[in-house]
């Protein structure tokens, strides 16, 4: 099996820079989470205007807009992009980082099922014991969780749904981006001029806050240009695969850092999914000598 070493890093990179935002989400609690979701919107298409502008991609860019079938399945990606940012930033606000985790555990499932049944994508034997570890893994933590986790299963399958249109579009990183936050701009651009109407905006209030809401457009553009990046180098079984790296990340933090209980069997759940992740990095060191 041939991987793209390129493609393995930059979905590594994605996945740990995703796996510590609920810090940084955090840190701007102060706003609500709907405000920041409309400044993630407004400031990510700024950052990837003058990434467009300084990479000379702003024709390309149109050419994709007058591709109605393009733009269409672009503005589904839009729409699935936001319900998982807000369920996400909403998740961490109200102290439900661990079952947000388990959201991005259930996720390479998802993807992984996708890249299996709707694009015909084989897995090798390790990558095999490694999912049928994570699925009972994230049985053991779904069925101990006591009640339907609609925050995990709305996360898992806004993403995965994300994850295949992009590998089908296998279109530009930051075109594609560009268009999706170009779509979303709109109505966070009103929600937030409301919220300022209505004098209920963190955002104007001091130079320090606004400037961190704003800072939102890089944390948001950067993972996403390079998982954008990854999926079109690697088969989606792959890059869904690599994605437990983001919820173990998230796991620990919420453990650890902010304080969230945690029950005995359900960390024998994520040990489970740990020795899958641990199987994963096996094979794809295997595969070390095929790297292109």
């Amino acid at each position: 099996m041939q991987l793209n070493g390129t493609g393995i890093t930059y979905g590594v990179a994605a996945y740990v820079i995703w796996g510590l935002l609920p810090i940084y989400w955090r840190w701007l609690e102060r706003a609500s989470s709907f405000e920041i979701l409309g400044h993630r919107a407004i400031w990510s298409l700024v950052v990837c205007l003058l990434f467009l502008a300084v990479q000379q991609q702003l024709k390309s860019t149109f050419a994709l807009v007058r591709n109605l079938r393009t733009f269409l399945l672009l503005a589904l990606t839009s729409l699935l992009l936001s319900a998982n940012w807000g369920i996400y930033i909403w998740a961490v606000s109200v102290d439900r980082v661990v079952e947000a985790a388990l959201g991005y555990y259930i996720t390479p499932l998802v993807a992984v099922s996708f890249g299996v049944f709707a694009l015909k994508e084989k897995l090798q034997k390790l990558q095999l014991i490694s999912v049928l570890l994570a699925a009972v893994g994230v049985l053991i933590l779904t069925f101990t969780y006591g009640r339907l986790p609609l925050i995990a299963i709305g996360l898992a399958v806004s993403w995965g749904s994300y994850s295949l249109i992009k590998k089908q579009l296998n279109a530009g990183a930051l075109e594609t981006l560009s268009i999706e936050t170009m779509v979303a701009f709109v109505p966070s651009f009103f929600f937030v001029s409301y919220l300022l109407n209505k004098n209920e905006a963190e955002f104007g209030q001091d130079w320090g806050f606004s400037i961190a809401l704003a800072s939102a457009g890089l944390v948001t553009v950067i993972p996403l240009l390079l998982f954008n990046a990854a999926t079109t180098r690697l088969p989606l079984t792959v890059t869904g695969l690599l994605q437990y790296i983001t919820p173990s990340i998230m796991f620990l933090i919420g453990i650890v850092v902010f304080h969230e209980p945690l029950q005995l069997i359900k960390l024998i759940g994520f040990i489970f999914i740990w020795i899958a992740l641990v199987i994963l990095g096996k094979d794809l060191r295997k595969s070390g000598g095929s790297i292109n």
